[in-house]
This record gives structure tokens, sequence and C-alpha cells, in this order.
């Protein structure tokens, strides 16, 4: 018998078995340890979103860009030239000499790894859902109003009221965050400056309003799905961050949504993976793209990535941000009313990654 998603069926008592799943603070590698052969009914979505549309490898590509020589002017406008086209169109791009250290990246991934395959008893004492917490283990962000569940676990580390201190991280991790991020933040700040300069803004405008100067850190991981053809690793979404900066492992499986296609963005060595976020998209007035993607659950893995988000700073959480007036005019008038930081951050969360995009939402 065919097995229906919560939603079709009224006597399905999600609630209570998303409530037991909790509680047990396991997450998804919990239920992996359990060799369990059939997913609980909760991480199953619908046949809609599960085969709609197709994907393609050879139609388009990710571009990868080259940033090797970026403070240098004749290479700095190829550059240039290249985020400008891959962020107005396909909004995702990958980055290779982008001066974080191969050796950093891969630490970094190896210590995901570790941290979510300790003992359950001892990744208990991060676990929680409050936002608040600056170092927390959970698994699905949204998993109590979302319709289906994804089949990843996280670690979240939010740097947006400044650099916190390696003590209050897990043991196991704390040496190769500490070097990852402070290698983020100034490779945060050289993006700053190159998409200021293809929306044609003075230097480093970005960075003066505040999109671009704090991070939340989310390391997910994904187990091997008994599954795979019945759920996501991560639904169908766009980001609410200003920009995402990722690293992702060999193993593949994100994909990003470009003329009704579901394009793979195939890892690279020594690639970082960078896509524009809503925030990034209302500023610039549609001139840059926030599209959706989403990741592929595989009966291999585990699968891990590191994705770093960037935020207006905390301090400016409550101001008012609309399209940047450089970039509007009588023939290209504001297309979104000003929001702030902390109200899309909320709508977005009271959603969950339903597969709706949160953006049409502040449309003028």
């Amino acid at each position: 018998m065919e097995v229906k998603p919560f939603d079709e069926d009224a006597e399905y008592d999600r609630a209570k078995e998303v409530k037991e799943f909790d509680e047990t603070k396991s997450g998804v590698k919990g239920l992996f340890d359990s060799t369990i052969l059939k997913l609980p009914r909760f991480f199953i979505h619908s046949p809609q979103s599960l085969s709609f549309p197709p994907t393609t490898t050879t139609t388009f590509q990710v571009p990868v860009i080259d940033f090797t020589g970026y403070d240098e002017s004749y290479r700095r406008q190829e550059i240039i030239c290249q985020i400008s086209k891959a962020s107005e169109t396909m909004g995702f791009f990958q980055m290779v000499n982008h001066g974080v250290p191969v050796c950093v990246m891969d630490d970094m991934l190896r210590v995901i790894k570790e941290f979510h395959e300790l003992p359950k008893e001892v990744k208990k004492e991060w676990y929680s859902r409050d936002h608040d917490v600056k170092v927390r283990y959970f698994s699905n962000g949204d998993l109590f109003v979302a319709k289906a569940a994804n089949w990843r676990d996280t670690i979240a580390f939010d740097f947006q009221n400044g650099p916190l201190n390696p003590q209050d991280y897990p043991l196991v991790c704390r040496d190769a965050v500490s070097k990852y991020i402070n290698d983020i933040m100034k490779l945060r700040e050289i993006l700053s400056e190159l998409l200021s300069e293809v929306l044609g803004l003075r230097k480093e405008y970005l960075g003066s309003i505040e999109c671009m100067k704090s991070e939340t850190m989310v390391c997910h991981y994904y187990p091997a799905c008994p599954e795979p053809n019945l759920t996501f690793g991560s639904t169908k979404h766009s980001d609410p961050s200003s920009l995402t900066i990722l690293l992702q492992d060999t193993i593949g499986g994100l994909q990003v949504f470009h003329q009704n296609h579901w394009i793979d963005v195939n890892p690279v060595q020594g690639a970082l993976v960078v896509n524009i976020g809503d925030f990034m998209q209302l500023i610039s007035n549609d001139k840059f793209k926030s599209v959706e993607h989403r990741v592929l659950c595989g009966s291999v893995g585990p699968r891990v990535s590191a994705a770093c988000h960037i935020y207006p700073s905390q301090s400016h959480k409550y101001k008012p941000y609309g399209p940047i007036e450089e970039l509007t005019s009588n023939q290209n008038p504001p297309k979104y009313r000003a929001t702030h930081n902390a109200e899309y951050l909320a709508y977005y969360r009271s959603k969950g990654l339903d597969g709706n995009k949160a953006l049409p939402y502040f449309r003028l």
C-alpha cells in the first residue's frame, strides 16, 4: 500500500510523531543508527515536489570564477564581469583561488562529520531550538511548521553579535571553526567590495549600510537515507540572507533551479559556492537574483556542508532597508517595500521551507 504524506491523511497524528522525534534529541543520525528501513511518515514529501521539474546536467552549468588577481586592475574587471553575469542570471557561482586554504576547508568538513558522529549523549547537551543560543545543535529548524521534514541535522554558530569564544564550541570543533570563520570574514569583505562595484556603487557601499557585516554558520550533516526517493536533504528554498558562502564535500546533491530545470552544483576541488540571498535581491531591486535551490538525498553518505549566511549587522537588525536609491529611477521604480532583517527572518521562519519564496510577500 502506498504511504501518503501526512497532509493527505486526517487520521495521522503528525504533531505527536514530530514531538517524539524531537524529544529524543538524537536527530536524523539517531534514526540512521537505528537502521530503519522505512522513513517516518513526517519525512515523506508530496509526489508533486519530488517529481517536478526535470534535472539537467548538460544544458546549463554553474559558473566557476577564478579569484586569482582580484586586487589587480585587469583581472579585477574580468572577475567583476563574471560575478555580474552569474548574479544577474543564475544567482549562483563557484569560486576558486579565493584565499581560504584547502587544508582549512578540509579540516572544517572533517570536524562537522566528527561532531555529528559523536555519541548522542554527548551531542544532547548542545541540542536547542532557541535562536538566541549562539552555538546549538538541532534537526530541522522548521520541524514544527514545515509540511514535511528534511533528512539532515545541523550545528549552528551565530556570529551576528561578533566573534564567539571558542571555549563555547564543542571541543571537537574549536580549532577548525575558529580558523575557518576568520578566513570567511576576510573573504566576506572582498566579496562586499566586488559586489558593490558590480552594482556600480561607491567602494564598500554594501558594507557601509551593514548589509554584509555579520554571519551565522550552519553545518549540515546528511546521513545515507533508506528511501532517498521519498524525501529531501533540503526542500526547495531561497536563502533569507544577503549572501551565502557554502563549503560542500565531494558527495554532491546540491541543485539550483534555473529556467525551469534543476542543475547540479557539482563539487569542484578547492571551491566555495556563493549564492545571492533574498535580502540582496531586495536591496538591488531585482538586479541580483536570489534563486531557489535544494539538496537531494542519497543512499550513500554522509554528506556534510557548512553554509555561512551573511546578514546586516545585528546592531542594525531593526533598520529598514529598501531598494538602494542609486539603483532605482522613474523607469525602474522600487519593487519592494522597506523591511528590516528581524521582520524578514520572522516571516521566513514562520512559514518554514514550504517550497515558496518569502520575497514576494514584500513586493510592492
